[in-house]
Protein backbone atom coordinates (compact mmCIF):
# COMPACT_ATOMS: atom_id res chain seq x y z
CA UNK A 1 0.00 0.00 0.00
CA UNK A 2 1.37 3.67 -1.32
CA UNK A 3 2.25 5.11 2.19
CA UNK A 4 0.21 8.42 1.75
CA UNK A 5 -2.95 5.59 1.11
CA UNK A 6 -1.80 3.84 4.22
CA UNK A 7 -2.28 6.78 6.09
CA UNK A 8 -5.28 7.52 6.17
CA UNK A 9 -6.01 3.57 6.89
CA UNK A 10 -4.17 3.63 9.91
CA UNK A 11 -5.64 7.13 11.20
CA UNK A 12 -8.88 5.01 10.96
CA UNK A 13 -7.86 2.41 12.75
CA UNK A 14 -6.01 4.54 15.77
CA UNK A 15 -6.95 2.44 18.87
CA UNK A 16 -6.70 -1.32 20.05
CA UNK A 17 -9.47 -2.13 22.43
CA UNK A 18 -10.09 -2.07 25.23
CA UNK A 19 -8.28 0.83 25.54
CA UNK A 20 -9.44 1.85 28.98
CA UNK A 21 -13.15 0.94 28.24
CA UNK A 22 -14.93 -1.74 29.55
CA UNK A 23 -17.43 -4.21 27.84
CA UNK A 24 -20.73 -3.41 27.84
CA UNK A 25 -23.06 -6.51 27.53
CA UNK A 26 -27.19 -6.96 26.93
CA UNK A 27 -27.61 -10.08 28.61
CA UNK A 28 -24.69 -12.44 27.39
CA UNK A 29 -24.70 -10.30 24.24
CA UNK A 30 -21.82 -7.96 24.02
CA UNK A 31 -22.49 -5.23 21.96
CA UNK A 32 -20.38 -2.28 23.14
CA UNK A 33 -17.22 -0.58 24.80
CA UNK A 34 -18.17 2.08 27.70
CA UNK A 35 -16.26 4.81 27.89
CA UNK A 36 -15.00 5.17 31.78
CA UNK A 37 -16.45 8.95 31.81
CA UNK A 38 -20.26 7.88 31.84
CA UNK A 39 -19.40 4.46 33.81
CA UNK A 40 -20.49 6.71 37.03
CA UNK A 41 -24.10 7.35 35.81
CA UNK A 42 -24.31 4.55 34.24
CA UNK A 43 -24.24 2.49 37.24
CA UNK A 44 -27.46 4.40 38.58
CA UNK A 45 -29.34 2.79 37.18
CA UNK A 46 -31.02 -0.34 38.68
CA UNK A 47 -31.41 -2.36 35.29
CA UNK A 48 -27.21 -2.20 34.58
CA UNK A 49 -24.70 -3.93 36.68
CA UNK A 50 -20.90 -3.90 36.88
CA UNK A 51 -19.49 -7.45 36.99
CA UNK A 52 -16.32 -6.39 37.38
CA UNK A 53 -15.68 -7.82 34.12
CA UNK A 54 -18.18 -6.25 32.01
CA UNK A 55 -20.85 -3.80 32.66
CA UNK A 56 -24.38 -5.36 32.00
CA UNK A 57 -27.60 -4.21 30.89
CA UNK A 58 -30.25 -7.00 32.13
CA UNK A 59 -31.49 -8.89 28.83
CA UNK A 60 -35.16 -7.94 30.11
CA UNK A 61 -34.49 -4.27 30.91
CA UNK A 62 -32.69 -3.97 27.08
CA UNK A 63 -35.54 -1.34 25.88
CA UNK A 64 -34.87 1.25 28.38
CA UNK A 65 -31.15 1.71 26.62
CA UNK A 66 -32.73 4.95 24.81
CA UNK A 67 -33.93 6.53 27.98
CA UNK A 68 -30.87 5.91 29.83
CA UNK A 69 -28.98 7.20 27.18
CA UNK A 70 -30.72 9.63 26.78
CA UNK A 71 -30.55 10.93 30.34
CA UNK A 72 -27.10 10.57 30.20
CA UNK A 73 -27.05 13.00 27.43
CA UNK A 74 -29.28 15.90 29.49
CA UNK A 75 -26.39 15.71 32.12
CA UNK A 76 -23.74 17.01 29.12
CA UNK A 77 -21.85 14.00 28.34
CA UNK A 78 -22.61 13.82 24.50
CA UNK A 79 -25.46 15.55 22.16
CA UNK A 80 -28.67 13.38 21.43
CA UNK A 81 -29.21 13.44 18.03
CA UNK A 82 -32.97 12.30 18.13
CA UNK A 83 -32.35 9.77 15.48
CA UNK A 84 -32.52 5.89 16.69
CA UNK A 85 -29.46 2.96 15.24
CA UNK A 86 -30.15 -0.24 16.09
CA UNK A 87 -28.16 -2.41 18.73
CA UNK A 88 -27.08 -5.49 17.73
CA UNK A 89 -24.07 -8.04 18.83
CA UNK A 90 -23.04 -9.04 15.62
CA UNK A 91 -24.07 -7.49 12.20
CA UNK A 92 -26.32 -10.17 10.80
CA UNK A 93 -27.65 -10.80 14.34
CA UNK A 94 -30.89 -9.97 15.42
CA UNK A 95 -31.35 -6.67 16.80
CA UNK A 96 -31.69 -6.40 20.69
CA UNK A 97 -32.63 -2.77 21.17
CA UNK A 98 -31.84 1.12 19.87
CA UNK A 99 -29.54 3.98 21.28
CA UNK A 100 -29.68 7.46 20.15
CA UNK A 101 -26.87 8.22 17.49
CA UNK A 102 -25.18 10.61 19.51
CA UNK A 103 -24.57 7.92 22.34
CA UNK A 104 -22.89 5.12 20.15
CA UNK A 105 -19.55 6.47 20.44
CA UNK A 106 -19.43 6.70 24.62
CA UNK A 107 -21.47 3.63 24.36
CA UNK A 108 -19.00 2.24 21.96
CA UNK A 109 -21.80 0.58 19.71
CA UNK A 110 -21.25 -0.51 15.92
CA UNK A 111 -23.14 1.86 13.80
CA UNK A 112 -23.63 0.97 10.52
CA UNK A 113 -23.18 3.26 7.16
CA UNK A 114 -23.57 3.85 3.19
CA UNK A 115 -21.28 5.60 1.01
CA UNK A 116 -21.91 6.43 -2.90
CA UNK A 117 -19.50 6.67 -5.45
CA UNK A 118 -21.38 9.25 -8.33
CA UNK A 119 -19.60 8.48 -11.49
CA UNK A 120 -19.66 10.17 -14.74
CA UNK A 121 -18.51 7.88 -17.83
CA UNK A 122 -17.78 11.13 -20.04
CA UNK A 123 -15.94 11.50 -23.47
CA UNK A 124 -13.26 12.79 -21.44
CA UNK A 125 -12.95 9.86 -18.83
CA UNK A 126 -14.50 8.79 -15.60
CA UNK A 127 -15.41 11.31 -13.51
CA UNK A 128 -16.79 11.63 -9.32
CA UNK A 129 -19.17 13.92 -7.95
CA UNK A 130 -17.22 15.85 -4.68
CA UNK A 131 -19.91 17.54 -2.04
CA UNK A 132 -18.62 20.07 0.35
CA UNK A 133 -20.23 19.33 3.93
CA UNK A 134 -21.96 22.16 5.34
CA UNK A 135 -19.94 24.79 7.59
CA UNK A 136 -22.67 24.37 10.10
CA UNK A 137 -21.97 20.48 10.15
CA UNK A 138 -21.37 19.36 13.63
CA UNK A 139 -18.77 16.97 12.77
CA UNK A 140 -16.10 17.85 10.00
CA UNK A 141 -17.73 21.21 8.84
CA UNK A 142 -16.42 22.03 5.64
CA UNK A 143 -14.45 19.01 4.74
CA UNK A 144 -15.23 17.29 1.35
CA UNK A 145 -17.42 14.29 1.04
CA UNK A 146 -19.34 11.66 -1.18
CA UNK A 147 -22.43 13.10 -3.42
CA UNK A 148 -24.30 10.39 -0.81
CA UNK A 149 -23.32 9.23 2.49
CA UNK A 150 -25.26 8.30 5.97
CA UNK A 151 -25.81 6.77 8.63
CA UNK A 152 -28.69 3.86 8.55
CA UNK A 153 -31.59 4.40 10.78
CA UNK A 154 -33.37 1.86 13.56
CA UNK A 155 -35.44 -0.47 10.89
CA UNK A 156 -34.28 0.63 8.03
CA UNK A 157 -32.20 -1.33 5.59
CA UNK A 158 -28.61 -0.08 3.97
CA UNK A 159 -30.28 0.31 0.59
CA UNK A 160 -33.56 2.03 1.89
CA UNK A 161 -31.31 4.48 3.40
CA UNK A 162 -29.00 5.04 0.56
CA UNK A 163 -32.63 5.87 -1.63
CA UNK A 164 -33.66 8.32 1.14
CA UNK A 165 -30.19 9.89 1.35
CA UNK A 166 -30.24 10.39 -2.21
CA UNK A 167 -33.08 12.25 -2.43
CA UNK A 168 -32.81 14.00 0.63
CA UNK A 169 -29.04 15.03 0.01
CA UNK A 170 -28.67 15.36 -4.04
CA UNK A 171 -31.95 15.52 -5.01
CA UNK A 172 -31.29 11.98 -6.99
CA UNK A 173 -34.55 10.44 -8.06
CA UNK A 174 -35.45 7.06 -6.59
CA UNK A 175 -35.42 5.34 -9.39
CA UNK A 176 -32.11 6.24 -10.18
CA UNK A 177 -30.74 5.64 -7.02
CA UNK A 178 -31.94 2.22 -6.65
CA UNK A 179 -29.39 0.94 -9.45
CA UNK A 180 -26.85 1.45 -7.36
CA UNK A 181 -24.59 -1.32 -6.51
CA UNK A 182 -22.80 -3.42 -3.43
CA UNK A 183 -19.34 -3.34 -4.06
CA UNK A 184 -17.37 -3.22 -0.52
CA UNK A 185 -17.91 -3.61 2.73
CA UNK A 186 -15.44 -1.39 5.39
CA UNK A 187 -15.14 -0.96 8.82
CA UNK A 188 -12.68 0.39 11.09
CA UNK A 189 -12.24 1.37 15.03
CA UNK A 190 -10.92 4.92 15.45
CA UNK A 191 -10.80 7.47 18.85
CA UNK A 192 -12.37 10.83 17.90
CA UNK A 193 -13.14 13.77 19.36
CA UNK A 194 -16.85 12.37 20.13
CA UNK A 195 -15.45 9.28 21.12
CA UNK A 196 -15.41 5.97 19.86
CA UNK A 197 -15.71 5.01 16.31
CA UNK A 198 -16.96 1.55 15.40
CA UNK A 199 -18.28 1.75 12.05
CA UNK A 200 -19.11 -0.34 9.13
CA UNK A 201 -19.40 1.00 5.65
CA UNK A 202 -21.61 0.03 2.85
CA UNK A 203 -19.51 1.27 -0.44
CA UNK A 204 -21.90 1.83 -3.25
CA UNK A 205 -21.19 2.61 -7.06
CA UNK A 206 -23.71 4.38 -9.23
CA UNK A 207 -23.36 5.51 -13.26
CA UNK A 208 -25.13 9.39 -13.35
CA UNK A 209 -26.02 9.91 -16.59
CA UNK A 210 -24.40 13.57 -17.44
CA UNK A 211 -27.63 15.64 -17.52
CA UNK A 212 -28.41 14.56 -13.98
CA UNK A 213 -26.88 17.32 -11.80
CA UNK A 214 -27.08 16.95 -7.68
CA UNK A 215 -28.92 19.35 -5.69
CA UNK A 216 -27.88 20.57 -2.53
CA UNK A 217 -31.37 19.11 -0.85
CA UNK A 218 -31.81 19.79 3.22
CA UNK A 219 -28.77 22.24 3.79
CA UNK A 220 -26.49 19.13 4.93
CA UNK A 221 -24.26 19.80 1.61
CA UNK A 222 -22.72 22.50 0.76
CA UNK A 223 -22.46 22.47 -3.11
CA UNK A 224 -21.25 19.63 -5.92
CA UNK A 225 -18.58 19.54 -8.23
CA UNK A 226 -17.89 16.82 -11.03
CA UNK A 227 -14.24 15.51 -10.50
CA UNK A 228 -11.46 13.87 -13.27
CA UNK A 229 -11.19 10.56 -10.79
CA UNK A 230 -7.59 11.72 -11.16
CA UNK A 231 -8.09 14.65 -8.94
CA UNK A 232 -9.83 12.91 -6.44
CA UNK A 233 -6.95 10.57 -6.15
CA UNK A 234 -4.24 13.67 -5.94
CA UNK A 235 -6.50 14.88 -3.36
CA UNK A 236 -6.52 12.23 -0.79
CA UNK A 237 -2.72 11.09 -1.55
CA UNK A 238 -2.36 14.89 -0.42
CA UNK A 239 -3.82 15.38 2.37
CA UNK A 240 -6.92 15.09 4.62
CA UNK A 241 -9.44 17.66 2.57
CA UNK A 242 -12.00 14.79 2.74
CA UNK A 243 -13.71 13.41 5.58
CA UNK A 244 -11.59 10.84 7.43
CA UNK A 245 -13.64 7.69 6.61
CA UNK A 246 -15.11 8.76 2.91
CA UNK A 247 -10.65 8.50 2.10
CA UNK A 248 -11.40 4.38 3.21
CA UNK A 249 -14.40 4.45 0.68
CA UNK A 250 -12.32 6.02 -2.24
CA UNK A 251 -9.08 3.90 -1.67
CA UNK A 252 -10.82 1.02 -2.29
CA UNK A 253 -12.53 2.51 -5.73
CA UNK A 254 -9.20 3.27 -6.82
CA UNK A 255 -8.16 -0.29 -6.20
CA UNK A 256 -10.79 -1.67 -7.86
CA UNK A 257 -10.16 0.92 -10.99
CA UNK A 258 -6.40 0.41 -11.05
CA UNK A 259 -5.70 3.76 -9.71
CA UNK A 260 -3.78 3.08 -6.74
CA UNK A 261 -0.11 4.12 -6.65
CA UNK A 262 2.39 1.81 -6.52
CA UNK A 263 4.60 1.59 -3.36
CA UNK A 264 7.90 1.04 -5.53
Amino acid sequence: MYPALQRHIDLCNNVQLPAGRRKFLIGDQHVGWIDPKILPPLLAFPSVADTGEAVVLSADRAAVLPEIAQAISAMGFYRHRREAFDVRAALDGPVLTTIDRGALPAFGIAAVGVHLNGLVRRADGLHLWVARRAANKALDPGKLDHIVAGGVSAGMSAMETLIKEAGEEAAIPPDLAARATLRAQISYTMQRPEGLRRDVLFCYDLDIPEDCVPQAADGEVESFELWPIGRALDTVLAGDDFKFNVNLVLIDLFARLGLTPDAD
